[in-house]
C-alpha cells in the first residue's frame, strides 16, 4: 500500500512532470455535442532536435539524418489506429511538440491533420498549436506551417539574456528570438505563446524581471513561465554537481515568481494556470484538456495518452505511453499499427486523485458540476467540507470551498503543491471510509 503523504507527493510530481513534458498552457473551449468518451485532444511528438540544450531531460534524439517520409507515415499511421480504438469522433485540438518540430516539414503537419480529419470530426477552428524555436522558424517558413493547418504557435524563448541563453545551451540570440516573435505575430496575430524560464544557477530578481518587462512590450497575448528543474543526466546537472556552477536558489526562483505573476496581473495578464498567462481572451484550449482530465491520444515516440478504448462503456480509462526510441516505435507501428509500449488502467481513486490534482492548477478550479462528471461517491464538501485541516487552509485564505466549487485563491496557486500535501491524503481517506474494500480472493 502507498502511503497518503508519498501519494500525495507523487501526484504531485506527476503534475509538474505533465506541465514539463507539454510545456504549453490551459483554457477553455465551447462546449461539444460530443458525449466526453467520444472527444480528445492529439498530441504528436516529433522526437528530434538540432542539438540537446543543458537542462533538457525530454525524449528527443539528435541523428545525423532524419527518414521523414518513414516518420511521417508512421505518425499517419499511429493517429489512425489510435482513434479508431478509442472510437472518438471530435477532435478538440491538436499539439505538435517535441523535440523541435518546427524541423519537421509543413507537410508532415498537413498530412497528420489530414489523417485525423478522415477518422474523426477536426472542426475549422480547432486550435492546432506548433512548438517553434527561433532558430529553425525563418518566416517563410512559419507561413508554409500556416498553409498545412497551424493556427497559433509556441516559440522557445526561455531568455533574453545571450549568457543565460549560452548557458542554457539554445542555438538562438536574444536578437534572432525577437525577430522570430515579430515574424509569429504577423502571421498569428494573437495567437503566440512564449516561454520565459526563471530560477537559473547566479540568475538575480531584479534583471529577471527586467526581462519580463522587455518581453511585455514584444509579446502577444499569451505568456508561461517556469522555472527551471534541474534533471539528472542533464549537463546543466552535471555542472551544478560538480561546483562549476551555482546551485539555483529556490527562495529567489519564488521570489521571481511572485514578482513576475504581480507584474503580468498588472499588465492586463490574467493567470489562469500556474505557469500560464492570458490577455484579450488569448488562452489556449488544448491543455484544458490537460487540465480538465479529458481524454486525449499521445502519437509519436515516448508520448503518453489517457483514454477510454471504444467499447469499454466509459469505464476503464488508460494510461498509455508509447516506445521511446524512433526507429524501434516506427518498427512497431509497421508491424501492429502503433507503438505503445505500456498500458495501465487507471483505478477510480487514481482518476479522481488527477482531476483533483491537475484541477487545482487553473484559477477555475474544481467546480461543483465538473467534479461529478466523473462519478465520485461523495461530493467535495462531503471530502473536504468537515475536514480540521482544510478548514485551517480556508481560514488562511488559500483555498475557497462555495457554491461554485473547489479552486485556489491568487496566493493559493502559488503554493498549490504544498495544499496538495493536504487534500490528496483527504480525498483517500474519504475515499477509504465510503468504498469498501474488496473481499479476499474478490
Amino acid at each position: 500500500m502507498v502511503l497518503p503523504a508519498a501519494r500525495a507527493r507523487g501526484l504531485v510530481a506527476a503534475a509538474k512532470a505533465a506541465q514539463r513534458r507539454r510545456r504549453v498552457d490551459s483554457g477553455g473551449g465551447s462546449p461539444s455535442p460530443e458525449p466526453a468518451s467520444r472527444r480528445a485532444a492529439v498530441y504528436v511528438h516529433w522526437p528530434y532536435c538540432e542539438k540537446r540544450c543543458s537542462y533538457c531531460n525530454f525524449n528527443k534524439y539528435i541523428p545525423r539524418g532524419v527518414e521523414e517520409a518513414a516518420m511521417r507515415n508512421c505518425l499517419v499511421t499511429e493517429v489512425r489506429t489510435l482513434l479508431r480504438l478509442s472510437g472518438v469522433q471530435r477532435v478538440e485540438s491538436v499539439f505538435f511538440g517535441g523535440g523541435t518540430p518546427s524541423l519537421a516539414s509543413p507537410h508532415t503537419v498537413a498530412a497528420v491533420l489530414e489523417a485525423v480529419a478522415q477518422i474523426a470530426h477536426l472542426p475549422a477552428d480547432s486550435e492546432v498549436t506548433l512548438e517553434a524555436n527561433p532558430t529553425s522558424s525563418p518566416a517563410s517558413r512559419l507561413a508554409e506551417f500556416g498553409a498545412a493547418g497551424v493556427n497559433r504557435l509556441s516559440i522557445g524563448l526561455q531568455s533574453l539574456d545571450d549568457t543565460e541563453l549560452q548557458l542554457l545551451g539554445r542555438t538562438h540570440s536574444t536578437s534572432s528570438a525577437l525577430r522570430t516573435l515579430a515574424e509569429a505575430r504577423r502571421l498569428f496575430p494573437g495567437r503566440v505563446s512564449v516561454d520565459l524560464m526563471l530560477g537559473l544557477p547566479a540568475q538575480q530578481v531584479g534583471p529577471w524581471l527586467r526581462q519580463l518587462q522587455e518581453l511585455l512590450h514584444h509579446c502577444d497575448d499569451h505568456l508561461s513561465l517556469y522555472q527551471l528543474s534541474l534533471e539528472r543526466g542533464t549537463a546543466l546537472f552535471a555542472q551544478v554537481q560538480r561546483g562549476v556552477l551555482p546551485a539555483p536558489d529556490p527562495e529567489l526562483a519564488a521570489e521571481m515568481y511572485q514578482e513576475g505573476r504581480a507584474l503580468l496581473r498588472e499588465a492586463g495578464f490574467r493567470q489562469y494556470e500556474v505557469s500560464n498567462f492570458a490577455r484579450n481572451g488569448a488562452l489556449s484550449t488544448h491543455n484544458w484538456t490537460y487540465w480538465q482530465c479529458g481524454q486525449y491520444l499521445g502519437i509519436g515516440p515516448g508520448a503518453h495518452g489517457r483514454f477510454t478504448l471504444k467499447g469499454a462503456g466509459g469505464h476503464a480509462r488508460e494510461a498509455r505511453i508509447q516506445t521511446l526510441e524512433p526507429d524501434n516505435w516506427m518498427k512497431e507501428v509497421m508491424l501492429f499499427g502503433h507503438g505503445t509500449r505500456k498500458r495501465v488502467p487507471l483505478g477510480k481513486l487514481e482518476l479522481l486523485e488527477e482531476v483533483l490534482a491537475m484541477g487545482l492548477r487553473t484559477d477555475v478550479g474544481l467546480t461543483h458540476q465538473h467534479w461529478q462528471q466523473f462519478e465520485p461517491p461523495l461530493t467535495l464538501w462531503d471530502i473536504f467540507g468537515a475536514n480540521k485541516e482544510v478548514k485551517e487552509l480556508l481560514e488562511q485564505d488559500l483555498l475557497l470551498l462555495d457554491h461554485r466549487g473547489l479552486r485556489c485563491s491568487w496566493q493559493g496557486l502559488a503554493v498549490l503543491d504544498s495544499l496538495l500535501l493536504t487534500l490528496l491524503p483527504r480525498l483517500q481517506e474519504a475515499w477509504h471510509q465510503t468504498t469498501p474494500s474488496p473481499a479476499p480472493g474478490g
